[in-house]
């Protein structure tokens, strides 16, 4: 840790929240506390450090699908604008592609609701860009930092030491409160009480497909390969079209050529033929990149032997698989909660943020915990690692095409319209029992000769249910905390 050093002076403005990093997670949190704050107190000055404020933006292969009910969260901000003028694609739902039956279903959002897709790094850009416009007491600085401050005498976090760009040494700021929301591979998750590393599932590589055709215009496709991982597939603007291809395992040698030989060999022969061309050519052009698709259950934060004055949001603080692209609506809805839990709270009463961290946990759990478990346990299904999954799959898309609720509420699940992880339970177990019933005798299913009834229920027990409990383990303690609270 840095040295403490002496208190601003009294001619420096008062910060009443640092936070680190300014994605999607801190630009929202930095919204949602700056409009919000006790009655009495004046307007919160938030100061937002990012390592890089490039005009252009982040530039990812993820975090480029927001669902709808990310957008019902990002108009709450109000900072829907972000979302105009940057050539972002409308998304109206999906389409399945199982490529073993030859057939596809579509699964379009429920009352015509609406997502969006875009180019990453263009709508960090815009966000961040709308945020500065419409909050003048929120401020960015691009630095880098390096460690927090804490007091010598109490541990409490008090600031941070952070490198501006261009500077020769770094400087310290302080504030009352300190939120970290530097991402995916944050340098400050030991911060949260039990400290776990992410888990990474497989890897999604991305490539941009030029002039390619998808089976449904407006819906992202995600086509189901024997064997493999699933492919995603979604517009990101005008003649430009993202694909994301699962590879599960290690990741095979792009330098190389093995990665792009195995794309070749696996994947490409079983895409929808108007995209089997752009994706030829884009391998023939374009560097190969890769995201870890990592898993991180949320740690109940403000416990009695955590550090005061500092929490975490966003990617540092919880993720799940990309494959339901749910992140973003995650992010932005706990901004939301948050700011709305803190807004009667001064950031320097660590008892009454600690307090409202309790209660965010427990109140943030019906979308998080049914997004978060959704994504995982569709990515099971979807990946069929096994045979009892890939007839867990077969009924998944079966299910699919009965139509009317079948449809409806898994995908009001998915798009973070239906914050029900009850609801999620009973469509998970509802496809379960629908696959023992496709196994009765004299039925065709995939995955080898026939296994007892008990066993698909045993595995689609060991896939949900771990899911539910690291979701749900510590709402009890949240719950009784913030009730003493």
């Amino acid at each position: 840790m840095s040295p403490v050093l002496p208190a601003p002076t009294s001619d420096e403005p008062h910060t009443s929240c640092i936070i680190v990093g300014a994605g999607p997670a801190g630009t929202a949190l930095a919204r949602a506390l700056a409009r919000s704050h006790p009655p009495a107190a004046p307007p919160r000055n938030i100061l937002v450090l990012e390592r890089d404020l490039a005009p252009a933006g982040p530039d990812r292969i993820v975090g480029e699908l927001l669902q709808p009910g990310g957008v019902r969260a990002l108009r709450a901000l109000g900072l829907a604008r972000a979302l105009d003028n940057i050539g972002a694609v409308p998304a109206r739902g999906y389409c399945v592609v199982n490529t073993a039956a030859r057939k596809e279903v579509s699964v379009p959002y429920p009352d015509g609701e609406e997502g969006r897709s875009f180019h990453h790094g263009t709508f960090v850009a815009s966000l961040r860009r709308e945020l500065a416009t419409t909050t003048p007491t929120v401020h960015m600085r691009e630095a880098t930092v390096h460690a927090l401050l804490e007091c010598p005498h109490t541990g409490r976090v008090l600031g941070v030491s952070a490198t501006p760009k261009g500077a020769p040494a770094p400087q310290n700021y302080y504030a009352d409160l300190v939120a970290v929301a530097d991402g995916h591979a944050s340098k400050f998750r030991h911060l949260l009480p039990r400290a776990p590393a992410p888990v990474t599932r497989s890897h999604f590589v991305g490539l941009v497909l030029h002039g390619a055709t998808l089976p449904m215009d407006e819906h992202g496709t995600v086509v189901l390969i024997p064997g493999q991982g699933p492919v995603l597939m979604y517009g990101l603007a005008k003649g430009e079209t993202r694909i994301l291809i699962d590879v599960r395992g290690k990741l095979p040698s792009s330098a190389s050529g093995a990665l792009q030989e195995h794309i070749r060999t696996h994947v490409l022969p079983h895409l929808p033929p108007g995209c089997q061309q752009p994706l030829h050519d884009a391998l023939q052009t374009q560097r190969l990149r890769s995201m870890p698709n990592s898993w991180l259950p949320p740690s109940l934060q403000a416990t009695p032997h955590a550090r005061e004055g500092v929490l975490l949001i966003g990617d540092a603080f919880n993720m799940r698989h990309p494959l339901t692209g749910g992140g973003m609506t995650v992010a932005f809805t706990d901004a939301l909660l948050l700011g709305q839990l803190l807004s009667t709270a001064a950031l320097s009463d660590w008892p009454a943020v600690a307090h409202a961290l309790h209660t965010f946990h427990t109140q943030r759990k019906p979308l998080s915990a049914t997004i978060n478990i959704l994504s995982l346990a569709l990515y099971d299904l979807f990946g069929a690692s096994s045979p009892e999954l890939a007839t867990l799959r077969q009924a998944c898309f079966d299910y699919f095409l009965l139509g009317g609720d079948c449809v409806r509420g898994p995908v009001s699940l998915l798009s973070g319209l239906a914050p029900r992880p009850a609801l999620l339970f009973y469509h998970f177990f509802a496809v379960a029992l629908f696959a023992v019933w496709s196994r009765r005798p004299g039925r065709p299913h995939p995955g080898g000769p026939d296994n007892p009834v008990l066993r698909l229920l045993w595995v689609a027990c060991v896939v949900f249910l771990p899911l539910m409990w690291g979701e749900m383990r510590d709402v009890a303690t949240a719950w009784c905390w913030a009730w003493m609270g």
